[in-house]
Order: C-alpha cells, then structure tokens, then sequence
C-alpha cells in the first residue's frame, strides 16, 4: 500500500509538479455524502487524500476541523466507519490515502490492529497528529508489519539533531509544518517553508509534504516549488461545513480543488 503513494510522488515529479493531498474529515456533511466529497475533488485533480478521523479533542487542529469532528462524531462517524471510508474512496477513485488521527484511538485499538485496520482498507499510511518522533517506535513497527508507512512531522522549530532523528526513521514523507500553530486558514503564503524545505530536503532525499495554514492557490504554488506534495484542509473543509447541502458541498470542493491543482504546477 505505501508503494502507491511512493508511486504517486514520482508521478507528479515527472510532471513537474507538486502533490494535491487534500485533507477533509470522515463523515462530512453527512456519512451517506461523505464518499461523494471525494470523488468530487479526484475528478477535479487531487492526486490522493488525507482521511482525518473525528476525534473530540485534536489537538494539533483548530477550530474549523474541531468544529468538522464534532459535526461528524453527533451524526454518527467512527473509527470504523471511517475506515470503511477510505476503502470505499481508494476503490472509487483509484488514488491513496493516508488516514489522519490521534494517539489515544490507536492505543484503544492497539497499533498492530489498528495498521492492519489501515492496510485492510487500501490506506497507505497513517498519520498520528500527537505522536512524538521518539516515541513513535512501536506505532512505527506496526505500520511495517502492515505494509503501510507511518508520517513524521518536522516543524520550523525543529533543529537539527531532532531532524536527524525524524528522517532516519524513514517515514513515508516528512510533514512540513508551513506554520507554527494550529491548523486552519491564514491569507498568506508562509514565511517559514522555504526554510523548512530547504533544511529538510538537506537531510532526506524522501519526499516532503507541506502543510498546515496552507488554504489559497497561491500559497499552494509557493509550497509547491518547494517540496513534493501540498495538503490543504482547513480552507476545504470550511466549505463543506458551511455549504447548503451535500450537492453544494461537492460543488464547492470541486472548484477549489480545480485551483489548487492549477496552483501546484511549476
């Protein structure tokens, strides 16, 4: 499953572009919509997905994917619904997926079920928002024995030793963190990634993803000379939860990943 995303990133650097890996919450608007969402943005150019399972307390989120969490936990998404999820959206739209959530629901699972749980689905990997590089070991293994790969995040923050560290654990990429605090929408491109980009591509030849306060076109192209995908979340989910139903929520996603996907190329 990993290979497929590792295909995917080698696929969009021999077009010379970056990556399109939105992000949406699993359930949005509704569980019966939620597929629908994505197949809206893969038709409209989005090389593969971040799948974010609700969760009651994220705290790397902000207060636009709390807000989606909430919204999805009451009409009735799980752990396990949204699994079933992302199966269904690997298999229609044919991209990878990487399933986005907390370290408290993998410790209640267990990290060997839960990556199994990840690889049954077709999910290529798995990104724990809370889980410390060094102490990512065990979580780390049971991804391999998967056969999926676990994300690490490196932020501007982050120094040298620390980076080291990240890398040699060979992650399945490397998250840049585009901007300190949590996620959600900002209006500019950001200051921080180049710099970012250019101390991690220093360290690893793996792919790197940019992310976090990445919500226009034109911060997308910014962080796409840069690095080797782009995820955006916050500026796409905004849509869905404010639009007028299900059909206008497709609608509205499709048309911002049509720009987005313009906006990655170099």
């Amino acid at each position: 499953m990993a290979e497929r995303m590792r295909s995917m990133f080698a696929a969009a650097r021999d077009e010379n572009r970056a990556a399109l890996l939105p992000f949406m919450t699993s359930g949005l608007p509704d569980p019966a919509s939620a597929l629908d969402m994505f197949t809206a943005m893969a038709e409209s150019g989005a090389d593969g997905f971040e799948v974010g399972i609700p969760y009651s307390d994220p705290l790397m989120d902000g207060p636009t994917i709390h807000e989606a969490g909430l919204r999805a936990l009451a009409r009735g998404a799980t752990t396990y619904s949204s699994l079933q999820l992302v199966e269904q959206v690997v298999a229609a739209t044919g991209k990878p997926a990487v399933v986005m959530t907390y370290v408290n629901p993998v410790l209640a699972v267990g990290p060997a079920r839960f990556a199994e749980h990840v690889a049954a689905a077709g999910g290529s990997g798995l990104i724990v928002a809370d889980l410390p590089a060094d102490e990512s070991d065990e979580i780390a293994e049971a991804c391999r024995a998967a056969g999926i790969g676990l994300v690490l995040f490196v932020a501007p923050t982050t120094d040298d030793a620390r980076l080291a560290d990240v890398v040699a654990r060979d992650p399945l990429f490397v998250y840049g963190v585009a901007e300190l605090g949590v996620t959600g929408r900002r209006d500019q491109a950001s200051s921080r990634a180049a710099g970012l980009a250019e101390r991690i591509h220093a360290a690893t030849a793996g792919p790197l993803v940019l992310g976090v306060g990445i919500s226009t076109p034109e911060a997308a192209h910014e962080a796409a000379l840069v690095s080797d995908g782009v995820i955006v979340g916050s500026a796409l989910v905004r849509r869905v939860l404010d639009a007028s139903g299900p059909d206008a929520a497709a609608h509205e996603l499709a048309t911002a990943v049509a720009d987005l996907a313009v906006a990655v190329r170099r």
